[in-house]
């Protein structure tokens, strides 16, 4: 089996093997990144592969999968001018989340710990729990009050115990680090953990090969904790690196307007998050994180790529939620973002890709706040 390539801390360069279970950098207690950096299959050799993400297997740092649910290589369909969505919501478990989550359940079913904890606002929490119960590991889930009770109902059927935390999302993310530390504990965190935004990244691979070999010009990415935009960033990086595309995608990054502490730092110039953003009800919940811990590298993404970022209203995230239902596509209220940024002009005349990232059966038609 191949070697587990290293963690390392993108603040002070603090190198953790990654086989040590350790989730964060021991000095700062900052999220790690993947001392990996491979080059991508050329688009004619991706012929006859397996028809999941596991056909960039080159691009992946792991290797031989045996807990895949068939996840991946999601429908990218058309919307309107020159938009396309890709259907992310088709994943196994209904989110884009099964894209890290099964790399982190295959990395965790190699290291064999007593235990694997995340935390979650519900979809990450639900990815982790189907792809543990697949690999027959022990798993406990993280939530806030207030989760949506069908994302709960998903978590439980797939057997992992549930530890609802009073509070907001941070705190129960505070509570699953606190679980981490225990001894013999696997942090299965979409947030501080790379493996998963090397799973995330196969999004990009999937847009490039599905439009025989091209990017379009913007990638729309809605953004809390920005685990799909930094997994975008990164294939991206691979694509050019190798010669692949000749250009680079700018990065759209999209929040919820009422929890947006990305977009005021963006709009303020600054390279890290400014002043404190309250915890504020939306329909967005999977995107409402105050204080993301990659935010500086969220930033320094959407800037080189030459991007921006935009808001979403409550309003504007009801009625994208009914305008994609009436053509067809049932999606859930965070997952709606991207398109109730972008329906109304935003992108001009540019060709752009915006996923719809979880499914509409998990949270209903939005009601009141």
């Amino acid at each position: 089996m191949t070697p587990l390539p290293d963690c390392f801390c993108p603040v002070d360069g603090t190198r953790v093997p990654t086989d040590s279970l350790a989730w964060c950098c021991p000095v700062c207690r900052g999220p790690l990144d993947l001392d990996f950096a491979p080059t991508p299959a050329t688009l004619k050799s991706l012929t006859g592969r397996v028809n999941s993400l596991w056909r960039y297997t080159e691009c992946l740092p792991l290797s031989a999968p045996s807990v895949s649910l068939g996840e991946g290589r999601t429908p990218l369909v058309p919307l309107k001018d020159g938009v396309s969505a890709k259907l992310d919501f088709l994943m196994p478990t209904l989110s884009f989340k099964d894209r890290g989550a099964v790399l982190l359940a295959e990395l965790a079913l190699r290291l064999r710990p007593e235990r694997v904890v995340a935390d979650s606002s519900g979809n990450a929490g639900t990815a982790v729990a189907a792809y543990c119960a697949r690999a027959r590991l022990s798993c406990t889930v993280y939530v806030p009050e207030g989760t949506s009770a069908k994302k709960l109902e998903q978590i439980g059927a797939h057997g992992a115990r549930l530890e609802v935390v009073p509070g907001d999302r941070e705190a129960a993310a505070r509570a699953a680090r606190e679980a981490a530390d225990e001894k013999g504990t696997f942090y299965a965190s979409h947030v501080f953990n790379p493996y998963f935004l090397h799973g995330t990244k196969t999004y990009v691979h999937e847009v490039w090969e599905e439009l025989g070999g091209r990017l379009p010009e913007v990638i729309v990415v809605p953004v809390g904790n920005g685990t799909l935009l930094l997994g975008a960033a990164l294939a991206i990086a691979e694509l050019h690196a190798a010669g692949l595309i000749d250009r680079r995608p700018a990065l759209y990054a999209v929040q919820s307007a009422a929890v947006a502490p990305l977009a005021h730092a963006w709009q303020e110039g600054a390279d890290d998050l400014v002043g404190v953003t309250p915890a504020a009800p939306t329909f967005a919940e999977g995107i409402a994180i105050p204080k993301p811990p990659r935010a500086r590298q969220i930033l320094r993404a959407v800037r080189e790529s030459g991007g921006t970022f935009l808001t979403a209203t409550e309003d504007q995230l009801r009625h994208a939620q009914t305008d994609l239902a009436s053509h067809g596509l049932y999606v859930e209220s965070t997952g709606v973002a991207c398109w109730a940024a972008v329906r109304e002009g935003a992108l001009g005349t540019r060709t752009a890709v915006v996923p719809l990232c979880g499914a509409g059966l998990k949270t209903g038609l939005p009601t009141a706040l």
